[in-house]
């Protein structure tokens, strides 16, 4: 078992790590539109919040020497389910292999954001 930690997506902001690389699998936590450099939430609308989050996300699977085509089931988190096709629009042009997904509305998610999407991918 591996762990994964890159400069390139934001620290984690409790007690996790950003991925981990087992058993031929990356597993990565949650990630959020935070900006890697500042922390800060990058983006107010959904489209620029979940852009933000698949770039995090992409950071990590480069990180581990995987990428988006190798992603094979997502997990997604929204806070309002009405916001679903326009997190679609982005989250299409970065999981472009169509992995198995789930994804679900929440009543809150980390500093407010409006998605968070995690992913396991072969490594």
């Amino acid at each position: 078992m591996t762990e994964i930690s890159t400069s390139k997506a934001p620290a984690a902001i409790g007690p996790y790590s950003q991925a981990f690389k087992v058993c031929g699998l990356v597993i990565t936590s949650g990630q959020i539109p935070a900006s890697p450099e500042t922390g800060e939430i990058v983006g107010s609308t959904i489209e620029e919040q979940a852009e933000q989050s698949c770039k995090n996300v992409g950071a990590i699977l480069e990180a581990a020497g995987t990428g988006f085509e190798r992603v094979v089931k997502t997990t997604c988190f929204l806070a309002d389910m009405a916001d679903f096709a326009d997190f679609n629009a982005v989250y299409a042009k970065y999981f472009v292999s169509k992995p198995a997904r789930s994804c679900v509305a929440v009543k809150t998610l980390p500093k407010n954001v409006l998605c968070e999407i995690e992913a396991i991918a072969e490594a």
